[in-house]
């Protein structure tokens, strides 16, 4: 509990009675200032501006408040405390609001205690700038402690204290402080309030207990737009992009007019589950209401159009924007690599130096990404070196990242492991896991090993680690290493992340999962799913069971790879769109390379182009061809 009465050390405790107790303790509050200038100081403090002048007297607060908004630093602050205590003004709330909280956004704590324990009066707004400023500055302990000082006091908190505590366990994932503040908002009756609640969802989703957040959601008579967007945001983050854009066609159904923040955050779920028909329409309505595509609203458009596969449209977008700043160049790079476009990502670096934008670390990234991705080992190397050399860039744990990606992709596995081993930058999962990712494709078991040890030992209880390397004894044949990883994630209590594949169709999105009986059509998938797969075969598509990562006979194996849930989607795809539209999909992890090699058959043998957002990159698949040059 922080001692808010009875400090024994004050800066500013004594009753001054007369002229020369005043220029002596302002004297010493100024010590910049030699007798004469302090007299001088204290001689216009008694002087009044003339009759319809702009000026200020010394006397006048407006003086002070105008002196403390322009405040640098700690050192201007004081001798203005000093003023504002010998001017008579210390009962001046607004001022000594101001003041207090000049002081908490300087981090000068103590002075900020002593200032609130002189105070004769404190309203609701003192203790808000004491709480609120803590906030601002990150100082989250002080805050808390204040704030529990204010409820101990009896005053009611009101409706910027509480939604300002609320933010500090979002920001902090504090879900047990959160649920506290929660229970004083219902012990006070504030249940109701918009603001409060707006906070509490906000709080609930980011420490991702999304159920609660969108109980109390439910529970708002008067949702107002920043509510709307909250909850709409938090689906997005949690994963659930899906029910984003459910949540937003129902705000407009309340007529609720978004803005552009709204916009923003609606784009970005709609980028998130690459619906291409909400991509449009949602693009319509921006045109519609006449939102300008400035840098926050176009660069987040850019990426939507990318990464629900129109890389035309988001490069269009892209040209028109008359602003752009170095988050919207390195879109549209990223977006690029995510095409497998590398040598279009690469285009982009000079004509950014002669649009004057200097690129960042981010930007580097985004084009090692590239190059990653389109096989482009030399030209990789060569942005690496040009990054440190020419734009003094150094190199953080994600610029290594992508270069062992490129390296092991390439087959340079001793290279990459070589790179991980000297390199002087704190080492992390994304390093380790992009060498793993190698070590899967070249079959490299005694080097996935040893990466495996690292990946563990950083993360101990994440599943996609022990998964991985199961897969590689798997595609080996080393039946009895993958029962010992298996036992050992059952000891753990850990379970494989399932894959998921979503397809845009029929004004809806629909998920599926492997060997998924679920759907309303599933009969009439599976129909189309075996016809489809008797013209695959006569087209020359054989099942590679080698992607089967169970001991089970042949048979088995081909069942289970005709139950992928991208080949699910695909079906459901053929029976449900125009002929000769596009099927779009997007899944949550790799596609696997069965799936890779029939989605390929599938374009050729329908002639449709199938585009598939994965965890890695996007694929375009057109008459017998994928975009990504089998290099995924």
């Amino acid at each position: 509990m922080i001692k808010l009465k009875n400090h024994t050390t004050k800066l500013f405790s004594a009753n001054l009675s007369n002229k020369s107790h005043k220029f002596s303790y302002v004297a010493s509050a100024l010590p910049n200032l030699d007798e004469g200038q302090a007299n001088c100081q204290f001689h216009d403090h008694n002087t009044s501006t003339s009759p319809g002048t702009q000026e200020t007297s010394f006397l006048d607060p407006r003086f002070y408040l105008s002196s403390l908004i322009n405040c640098n630093n700690l050192q201007q602050i004081k001798p203005l405390h000093a003023q504002i205590f010998v001017s008579g003004l210390f009962d001046d709330l607004i001022l000594v609001n101001k003041l207090l909280y000049m002081y908490v956004r300087y981090n000068a704590l103590d002075d900020a205690y002593n200032l609130f324990d002189e105070m004769p009066e404190r309203n609701p707004v003192s203790w808000s700038v004491m709480i609120g400023g803590f906030a601002k500055i990150g100082n989250y302990a002080s805050c808390f402690e204040v704030f529990r000082e204010y409820i101990r006091s009896g005053e009611q908190p009101d409706v910027y204290t509480l939604p300002c505590v609320t933010r500090v366990c979002r920001d902090t994932q504090d879900l047990k402080r959160g649920t506290l503040i929660h229970q004083i908002v219902l012990k006070f009756g504030l249940c109701m309030n918009t603001f409060i609640c707006a906070a509490l969802v906000d709080m609930y989703a980011k420490c991702g207990i999304i159920d609660d957040a969108r109980k109390l959601f439910d529970l708002m008579i008067d949702k107002d737009l920043t509510t709307w967007t909250v909850m709409i945001g938090a689906y997005a983050a949690c994963g659930n992009a899906n029910e984003s854009l459910v949540l937003f066609d129902q705000m407009k159904e309340h007529n609720i007019v978004p803005d552009k923040i709204s916009m923003v955050t609606v784009v970005n779920a709609c980028a998130k589950l690459g619906a291409m028909n909400k991509a449009e329409a949602i693009y319509d309505l921006i045109k519609r209401q006449y939102h300008s595509l400035d840098v926050i609203l176009g660069t987040a458009v850019i990426d939507m159009f990318s990464k629900c596969g129109r890389i035309d449209s988001a490069r269009e977008i892209f040209d028109k924007m008359r602003e752009k700043n170095v988050i919207s160049w390195s879109t549209m790079i990223a977006a690029y690599g995510y095409h497998g476009e590398g040598k279009k990502a690469l285009e982009l670096l000079p004509l950014m130096s002669k649009n004057r934008i200097t690129p960042n670390r981010i930007t580097f990234v985004s084009l090692l990404y590239a190059c990653s991705h389109s096989g482009l080992v030399e030209e990789g190397l060569r942005v690496f070196s040009l990054m440190q050399e020419q734009y003094f860039v150094k190199p953080d744990v994600k610029h290594y990242t992508c270069l062992v990606d490129l390296l092991g992709r390439a087959g340079k596995l001793d290279q990459a492991f070589n790179m991980i081993e000297n390199m002087t930058v704190e080492k992390d999962v994304g390093l380790w896991s992009a060498l793993l990712g190698a070590c899967r494709i070249y079959k490299n078991v005694d080097l996935a090993q040893k990466v495996s040890e690292n990946l563990i030992e950083l993360q101990p209880n994440n599943p996609s680690h022990y998964v991985m390397l199961s897969n590689i004894y798997a595609k080996e044949g080393k039946w009895e290493n993958v029962a010992k990883i298996r036992a050992l994630m059952t000891n753990k209590n850990l379970k494989k992340t399932p894959g998921f594949t979503w397809i845009e169709a029929r004004n809806g999105v629909h998920k599926f999962s492997s060997n998924d009986h679920s759907h309303s059509e599933i009969k009439s998938i599976n129909e189309k799913l075996e016809s489809l797969i008797q013209k695959l075969e006569a087209y020359g598509y054989v099942a590679d069971t080698e992607f089967v990562l169970h001991d089970v006979n042949e048979e088995l194996k081909v069942a289970n790879l005709y139950g992928h849930s991208e080949k699910l989607a695909v079906a459901y795809g053929l029976i449900s769109t125009p002929d000769k539209s596009v099927i779009r999909m997007t899944k949550n992890l790799r596609v696997c390379g069965d799936c890779h090699t029939f989605l390929k058959c599938v374009s050729a043998v329908e002639q449709r182009e199938i585009f598939v957002r994965d965890a890695k990159r996007f694929h375009h698949f057109r008459e017998g061809v994928c975009s990504c040059g089998d290099y995924w």
